[in-house]
């Protein structure tokens, strides 16, 4: 089979699941929401521009407005860009950094392993929230700040499951024929063992952009977000205060959340079974 055919066999399988059809018409909404904001809504998502606490489906507004006269529409679109921004870098960042340490510690063992894996459990001792709260607070609520937290705190876990994936594929036969056969170290990683290792490390990472969007939604909540860009936590904290009186400001970035994050994870589930089509039966 070839790599193209593969790779329309997953996606086929991926669409025929029903979960998996749900996540990803949801998350294309929420992709295409993010693309064309600046389309769809052309003034800035700061700007005042109606009167204040304007209800949703009421007025010129469709999704209402907050405290400020602000369009709550728009602050849902250009959220979408930061949250998924946020998602996909911490995601990659998380990745890389998980995929090199498990390598590293699953294929050569020993010293390294046992170093490796000193430093990953110490990293896991850490509660995640927290500790990115900390780096935040400390480092200042900028965006590359919050992707940096999320990732120092997140990558433990991937790191630990490459490195058992690794160990498991290093003890197949021909990774020791390519051993015999005098290969390096980097090209067996490369070539022969991560390949292997990528249908966990795919599944493991389209979940995390989930927990990268829940993460920069809490600390941008909690006022630990970039006071520059608007978020959807930013708009979820700024709308608490009125949420008896006003409860759109609350519960419609608190609905884009919630989709957004369901969308990633049904995907993730789907994704996961559309790669391993044998662990399902």
């Amino acid at each position: 089979m070839t790599e193209r055919s593969a790779s329309s066999s997953v996606a086929a399988r991926l669409l025929s699941n029903p979960s998996g059809a749900i996540g990803v018409s949801l998350l294309l909404l929420v992709v295409l929401l993010a693309a064309f904001a600046s389309v769809i809504f052309p003034d800035d998502p700061f700007e005042m521009v109606g009167m204040p606490f304007e209800r949703p489906f009421s007025g010129d507004y469709l999704l209402g407005t907050d405290m400020l006269g602000r369009d709550i529409a728009a602050g849902i679109a250009y959220g979408a860009r930061i949250s998924l921004l946020v998602g996909v870098v911490a995601t990659l960042v998380i990745v890389v950094v998980g995929t090199v340490v498990g390598s590293l510690a699953g294929y050569y063992g020993g010293w390294v392993d046992t170093v490796a894996m000193r430093i990953t459990e110490f990293f896991q001792t850490i509660p995640t929230f927290i500790g990115a709260i900390v780096i935040v607070a400390v480092l200042g609520p900028t965006l590359p700040n919050i992707i940096g937290a999320i990732a120092v705190v997140s990558w433990a876990p991937l790191a630990r499951l490459v490195r058992a994936e690794v160990r498991s594929v290093k003890s197949r036969e021909f990774v020791e024929a390519c051993v015999s056969l005098g290969m390096t170290d980097l090209r067996i990683l490369l070539v022969q063992i991560l390949p292997n290792v990528l249908t966990t490390i795919v599944v493991a990472g389209s979940l995390m952009v989930a927990t990268a969007i829940l993460f920069e939604a809490g600390l941008s909540f909690l006022g630990l977000g970039d006071p520059n860009t608007m978020t959807w936590g930013y708009m979820i904290g700024a709308g608490r205060s009125a949420i008896r009186t006003a409860w759109w400001m609350v519960t419609i970035p608190g609905i884009a959340v919630l989709l957004t994050v369901l969308a990633i994870n049904l995907v993730g589930d789907a994704l996961n079974e559309a790669l391993n089509p044998r662990g399902k039966r």
